[in-house]
């Protein structure tokens, strides 16, 4: 019974039980009271406040359907693409579409795009607010209506989104399907059940704005050390920065500001992608000083879990062989003084294995159940070993961070 607590409780997470839990107060005090919300400064922004910047390389064969729905919620005047040395018609798409284009003649790296842009453009001086949007994100034509509401409160600095993954479009393989139907259950678990909760007035510990299609006050961007050196990923940094210098509070709620991104249908693409947001997170998280806030308990927490989980993934399976090893010794009175057996006795594997496989299962079920897609529930039995993945990518990357470096050049996964 121990070792099936110890592995239900790193498979779902004592973080991701304590957030919901909050999340959960957090959505009953929503509905009974305005409370929660924060102060309210008198302003109600509207979309001309907002700049859209994307930064883009080589983005031909997505970035015309970004701009089409970036062009639903404000106008023409209001779009501005970064192309960083792109070699197709990405630079041409853009203008094509009315957007204000500037070329990089260096490749910068998606941050070091994003700051050139904020920078040649005067952002912060024209607008009040910019929506960071990847070249194949897709915001839902209410992201602004829903999402800018959120910035009534004077203490928010950050909006995040919330992430969808592009379903609809037909994947090239099934096993590319089952890889999107995973990205989705990873979305839904962690936005309405971990996030949801980090994002309470009183917690402010939310890990991430995403870079997908999020929104920031321009009035803290001077503040934001968005193209610090050695890191993979520009998201987790810029709110880690937030978080350090105390710049304000980060909202986020799952039933606003919605945007659809294309995520990887294939394995190789999967790789890539997590092993450089996991990279990502391990650098930011050891670049900056741990200080007594509540975003830095939930996080040291969240990152030992993190590491605890991926160690029992790799190790479950040896350990199972080798009791499978002992079960053959034993039907054959191999093991005369029963040591083997004893071994059975304190790590049942059928328990073990349990505490795997059921929080798994209730993590699809829950999916299956948020997004009324019962067909997920047939793609169960493959999840756990993309979890086990997972593990492998996020400890490489660890040792990766501890390490080495990175330049923070692209790494697109293959357009569709």
């Amino acid at each position: 019974m121990l070792w099936f607590a110890v592995a239900f409780a790193l498979m779902l997470g004592l973080s991701t039980m304590w957030w919901s839990a909050v999340g959960v107060g957090r959505r009953v005090v929503q509905v009974f009271s305005w409370a929660w919300a924060g102060t309210w400064d008198g302003t109600k922004w509207t979309a001309d406040d907002v700049a859209i910047l994307i930064a883009a390389r080589n983005e031909e064969l997505v970035l015309a359907d970004t701009l089409a729905a970036a062009l639903k919620i404000v106008e023409p005047r209001q779009v501005f693409v970064v192309s960083d040395q792109s070699t197709d018609r990405t630079v041409e798409i853009a203008r094509s579409h009315g957007a204000r284009v500037m070329e990089l003649t260096r490749n910068r790296g998606k941050a070091g795009a994003i700051a050139a842009g904020i920078r040649h453009f005067g952002l912060p001086d024209r607008f009040a607010i910019v929506m960071l949007l990847d070249a194949d994100t897709r915001p839902a034509p209410d992201y602004l209506d829903s999402g800018l509401p959120l910035f009534n409160h004077r203490e928010v600095v950050a909006v995040a989104g919330r992430a969808l993954t592009l379903i609809g479009e037909r994947s090239t393989s099934r096993f590319g399907a089952i890889l999107l139907a995973y990205r989705e259950r990873t979305y839904v678990a962690v936005q309405t059940l971990h996030k949801f909760g980090q994002a309470a007035k009183h917690a402010n510990a939310v890990t991430i704005v995403p870079g997908f299609a999020s929104m920031y006050r321009t009035s803290i961007l001077e503040h934001v050390d968005i193209t610090a050196q050695g890191l993979a990923i520009e998201d987790y940094n810029m709110t880690f920065e937030i978080h350090s210098k105390r710049l304000g509070r980060v909202a986020f709620d799952p039933t606003r500001a919605h945007a659809y991104t294309q995520d990887p249908d294939t394995l190789r693409d999967y790789r890539k992608q997590m092993h450089r947001w996991s990279l990502g997170f391990w650098q930011t998280l050891m670049r900056h000083r741990v200080q007594p806030r509540v975003f830095w308990v939930g996080l040291l927490i969240f990152a030992f879990e993190v590491v605890l989980s991926s160690l029992l993934l790799l190790l479950v399976l040896p350990f199972l062989v080798v009791l499978g090893i002992a079960a053959a010794l034993l039907a054959f009175d191999v093991d005369p003084n029963g040591a083997l057996s004893q071994v059975d006795g304190l790590v049942p594997p059928t328990t073990l294995v349990l505490g795997i496989l059921l929080p798994d299962l209730m993590l699809t079920a829950y999916t299956a159940i948020m997004t009324r897609k019962l067909r997920y529930l047939i793609y169960a039995p493959v999840f756990p070993f993309l979890r086990v993945l997972d593990a492998v990518l996020c400890l490489g990357a660890l040792k990766t961070a501890v390490l080495g470096s990175s330049t923070g050049v692209w790494s697109s996964p293959t357009r569709r």
